[in-house]
């Protein structure tokens, strides 16, 4: 069984909401706000080295497709499989990809072999998942800002228990945390 990891950069508020830019009144906040430190950025690469294959919803697919594929740091992402979750995506032009209509076929995927899916951007879809049991991991860089509104990627109401595996923390206030699902 592969593992399903949501990966996300969030606000000690819980936002995940337009981090390198968007809609949100605050877009961009990951570099406008917060001091660049490479070291943060880490575990983005041990992500792309070990990942099979990435998985993501119809907003972040619009987002992505068109600016990823142009992108030299994004070369293992553009040639790995990519999964969208939509009900209206038909003829995907990303390098890749395919459509899966619904979280069971999500789970059937997770059913298969190869490496870690990850999840990235995506809060609706990411919601969707967690409450359907389905992820089995988050990596989370926390970033110290309140934005006081915006996509939120934990939905309320949801209790879920977590074990932290891994942590760090880094000189611009950044924190790491990997977190497994309690089951």
């Amino acid at each position: 069984m592969r593992t399903l990891i949501v990966t996300e950069f969030i606000t000690l508020d819980g936002v995940v909401d337009s981090p390198g830019g968007g809609e949100h009144p605050h877009a961009g906040w990951t570099f406008k706000d917060v001091a660049f430190d490479e070291a943060a950025y880490e575990i983005k690469g041990r992500e792309q080295e070990e990942a099979g294959a990435m998985l993501i919803g119809r907003v972040s697919y619009d987002e992505f497709a068109p600016v990823w594929p142009s992108m030299d740091e994004f070369a293992t992402y553009n040639a790995m499989p990519k999964y969208v979750v939509s009900s209206t995506l038909t003829d995907p032009q990303w390098n890749n990809t395919h459509v899966l209509g619904s979280l069971e076929e999500v789970a059937a995927l997770k059913e298969g072999d190869g490496g870690p899916i990850l999840v990235h951007g995506s809060p609706t879809l990411a919601q969707g998942l967690a409450a359907a049991g389905l992820v089995d991991r988050y990596h989370l860089l926390v970033f110290p800002l309140l934005l006081g509104g915006g996509k939120k990627l934990f939905a309320e109401g949801d209790k879920t228990t977590l074990r932290l595996v891994e942590h760090a923390a880094y000189g611009n206030g950044v924190q790491l945390n990997v977190l497994d699902v309690v089951r």
